[in-house]
């Protein structure tokens, strides 16, 4: 079982353009890259489970219809009265999305440290908002700290939102002192540009691997073990980017997380190229919608 601990909020995507006043419609999308990474997992096969704190408004309701739709267990879901977290998205021309967040006071933030996972939890994934609004931030980072300790495959993707972040340099020594206890590191290149390394820089901190995603451009990656190696992207017409990396986390947990052994060049390859695949289909759809395992032939 692969357990994907964060956030789970609603995404408000603006529906074409302005209507009274020059202001669009804004369509309620389940979000959150945890939420997204999770309910990918479900969709393509895996055993997932989703760890956080959901709202019990209505908002909070639906996303979890949204895990269950997916076949992913919520038995480590903590409920709360408070309101859901609303990101507005903003898409740019080229898909991309940019996003303001509503989350005083919201359920995901009063996360609290969960007893022992499932014996049958082989890896877990963590990031996003999650590791930065505190009291909550605390808590997963414990829970990234002593699943690791107790030696579970973890993958960490910061997926940085700068508007977030009350104190940059605080963040970045914050973020260098997980390294030790994650497996695999995935970010995109906004994400390093902001934190300010290479690489090599956190490879040498703790990771097995750092995978980068590039855009339009592809998928990279870079291991302990010596491996560098790089995918194109599969070609597709982009509705929107919303969602695409949290599918890529997926996949790389679908591939990776419980392989015995070190992954090779060619496993490496094989496994970038079936994330940039993945991804490519939650691209071509608007909002957070990943592919099923069908559409991929997994």
């Amino acid at each position: 079982m692969i357990v994907v601990a964060g956030e789970a909020l609603i995404d408000l995507v603006a529906d074409g353009a302005g209507g009274d006043g020059g202001l669009p419609a804004l369509l309620p999308r389940h979000g959150g890259g945890p939420y997204n990474t999770a309910v990918a997992l479900g969709r393509l096969g895996a055993a997932a489970a989703f760890c956080s704190r959901v709202s019990s408004d209505a908002f909070g309701e639906s996303l979890l219809a949204g895990l269950r739709a997916a076949g992913v267990d919520i038995s480590l879901v903590q409920r709360g009265p408070e309101p859901t977290t609303l990101a507005v998205a903003a898409v740019g021309a080229d898909g991309s999305a940019g996003y303001g967040f509503y989350a005083g006071g919201t359920a995901d933030r009063l996360f609290t440290l969960p007893g022992a996972l499932p014996e049958a939890a082989s890896a877990l994934c963590v990031g996003t908002c999650s590791l930065v609004l505190e009291p909550g931030a605390t808590a997963y980072e414990a829970l990234l700290r002593r699943e690791a300790e107790r030696g579970l495959f973890t993958l960490l993707d910061p997926n940085i939102r700068p508007g977030l972040v009350p104190d940059p340099d605080a963040y970045r020594a914050r973020f260098r002192s997980w390294l030790p206890y994650v497996s695999l590191l995935k970010l995109s290149e906004e994400d390093a540009q902001w934190l300010g390394g290479t690489p090599e820089d956190w490879l040498a901190e703790g990771p097995q691997a750092v995978v980068l995603t590039h855009g339009g451009r592809g998928l990279s990656v870079r291991t302990r073990s010596g491996v560098a190696c790089a995918v194109r992207a599969d070609r597709v017409e982009v509705v929107d980017t919303i969602g695409a990396g949290d599918t890529v986390n997926a996949a790389l947990l679908l591939r990776l997380a419980g392989m015995p052994g070190t992954p090779d060049e060619s496993t490496w390859r094989d496994t970038l190229s079936f994330a940039a695949r993945a991804a490519a289909v939650t691209c071509s759809r608007a909002g957070a919608e990943p592919p099923y395992a069908a559409e991929l032939g997994a």
